[in-house]
């Protein structure tokens, strides 16, 4: 099972870990139809080979840390495609095997002085992802504390099984969901791993909760390394992180997309990226106690690139 030290390693020897950049926006960049209710995992169905190439193009970039496939993939999603519950918990296990063989060609190739031996972070959605319907930017569904753990424990415990190192917990747009979340990670004796959360301005989560809050409630989990914000717009970040600042006791995560309005009905970004501003933004991140940072959707390569080359500046806070 994996140790809980495997990302202290990257901080003992550099003060940050690099973050990949969106998936699914990549592999809609190569031409995928991704508007379906299980969104980027369709392509693991129908295009692995694809996910490889896009983990590697990360690898390649600069991140350390690549996260798997397996955001929008759930037992009962890939049921409803017509998988057999045997099938779907293969799917989900697949997305490990890609991202490991990934890096680990990677590594075979041979690693720069500056490079560590990347990791695997096990991607696991919020509930609102799994609808489908953009609730993962709102909040507006409540589960109780058995349901949610009913519907994440399976995922977690495969991708556990798989071999991810970590596990990251992302687009969560509810307190109760990551204070969950992060119960789960303290319990099930799998990787420790992030929860992070979805914005809806500079102080508060999408469910209307303040992020300070949030990070106060799950910080004490000793499997949480960090706590932050991904899938949101980069200009909120560091607002959130001036707020949370007094109260954290790990690390912050951040990993905004680069622009633009989703629109869950379409599976449309509406609005230009500005994929080009997140390696600026990285200074002040860091000043406030960001460790692990990357991109999420319309982040691509040439970002998390420019990311790694910011944070490897003499002086990244400035």
């Amino acid at each position: 099972m994996t140790r809980p030290d495997l990302l202290d390693r990257f901080l003992t020897r550099q003060p940050f870990a690099v973050l990949d950049g969106g998936l699914a926006t990549e592999l809609e960049r190569e031409g995928m139809d991704l508007f379906d209710p299980i969104w980027s995992a369709k392509a693991l169905l129908e295009a692995p080979a694809k996910v490889q190439a896009v983990h590697r193009d990360y690898l390649v970039a600069g991140a350390d840390i690549i996260a798997t496939a397996s955001y929008q993939a759930t037992i009962p999603g890939l049921m409803a495609k017509g998988l057999s519950a045997a099938k779907a918990a293969a799917v989900i296990q697949s997305s490990v095997v890609l991202a490991r063989r990934a890096r680990d060609e990677f590594v075979a190739a041979g690693l720069t002085p500056d490079r560590q031996a990347p990791l695997v972070a096990g991607s696991v959605g919020s509930y609102g992802a799994y609808r489908h319907d953009g609730s993962e930017y709102t909040g507006d569904y409540r589960l109780t504390d058995r349901e949610y753990k009913d519907f994440h424990r399976p995922r977690l415990q495969l991708l556990a099984e798989a071999g991810v190192d970590l596990i990251a917990c992302e687009t969560i747009p509810t307190r109760r969901e990551g204070e969950v979340l992060a119960d789960l990670l303290e319990s099930f004796g799998g990787p420790p791993g992030w929860v992070s959360f979805t914005a809806k301005d500079e102080v508060r989560i999408a469910d209307g909760s303040a992020f300070a809050d949030c990070v106060a409630s799950i910080s004490g989990a000793q499997s949480v390394l960090a706590v932050g914000i991904n899938c949101s717009p980069l200009g909120l970040v560091a607002g959130l992180f001036e707020r949370a600042r007094s109260v954290a006791s790990k690390p912050f995560v951040a990993y905004p997309n680069a622009g633009g309005v989703f629109h869950a009905d379409t599976g449309q970004w509406i609005g230009d990226p500005n994929a080009e501003e997140l390696p600026e933004m990285v200074p002040r991140w860091v000043a406030l106690g960001a460790k692990l940072i990357g991109g999420c959707c319309r982040a691509g390569p040439a970002a998390i690139a420019g990311i790694r080359q910011r944070l490897h500046q003499p002086n990244p806070q400035s």
